[in-house]
This record gives structure tokens, C-alpha cells and sequence, in this order.
């Protein structure tokens, strides 16, 4: 048997990775993964946010500049989701415990929601 392999004190953030044993690199890098979409998510968010308010659209300019900030908000609340998400997984993931849900995820779905519906009655009003 093997003994744990103790992480080098360098590794950031200590609060992660001072904690438990190196788990599978198969769900580190799947954590990875979960990170990126969350920040390709939030890009996303803030393109669309800027791009409403950017291109001249037939939406009436009230629910079309609330959407706008609506969705560049959500973007900006994403990559808050992206970290927080990963620390805690992969401290779940060291320490053997069930994986944690995301917190901002009903938020940010919610969020998205809203936006649609903005859109929606603005093009209605229009």
C-alpha cells in the first residue's frame, strides 16, 4: 500500500489542498472542466448583455436596457459560481464527502429567465 502523497506547500489555495488526500486526477480535471463552463457561461452572459444594447433591435429600449443589465450582471455573478463551485468540489472530492450543489445556479437560471421575459414583452410592446 501506498502512502498519501502530501501536496507541495506552494499550491494555491492552501484552504483546498491542505486538506485531505490527492484524489483521482480523472475528477480534478472533471472539476476543471465544470470551472471553464462556468466562466465560458458567464462570457456568454456579458456578450449577450453588451450585444442587446450594441445592435439597434426592435425591443422596446425600457425592458431591452433592463435585460441588458439583467444579463451582465448574471455574467458578472458566474465566474463568482466557477470558484467557489470548484473549491468547494474538490474539497469534497479530498476529503471523500458527497459532492456540494451550486449555489448560484437557481440564481443565474432565474436570472436568465427574467431576461427572456424582459425581452419577451419588450418585443410585444415594441
Amino acid at each position: 500500500m501506498t502512502e498519501p502523497v502530501q501536496p507541495p506547500p506552494r499550491r494555491f489555495p492552501r484552504r483546498v489542498y491542505g486538506v485531505g488526500t490527492e484524489p483521482d486526477a480523472r475528477f480534478s480535471l472533471a472539476n476543471e472542466r465544470t470551472f471553464l463552463a462556468w466562466i465560458r457561461t458567464a462570457l456568454a452572459l456579458i456578450a449577450a448583455g453588451v450585444a442587446l444594447e450594441a445592435f439597434v433591435l426592435p425591443i422596446a429600449p425600457g425592458f431591452r436596457l433592463g435585460a441588458s443589465v439583467l444579463l451582465i450582471l448574471l455574467g458578472v455573478l458566474a465566474p463568482m459560481q466557477a470558484w467557489f463551485g470548484w473549491m468547494k468540489a474538490e474539497q469534497s472530492l479530498r476529503l471523500g464527502r458527497p459532492l456540494p450543489s451550486p449555489n448560484l445556479a437557481g440564481p443565474i437560471g432565474g436570472g436568465v429567465v427574467a431576461a427572456g421575459l424582459l425581452l419577451a414583452i419588450g418585443i410585444l410592446l415594441q
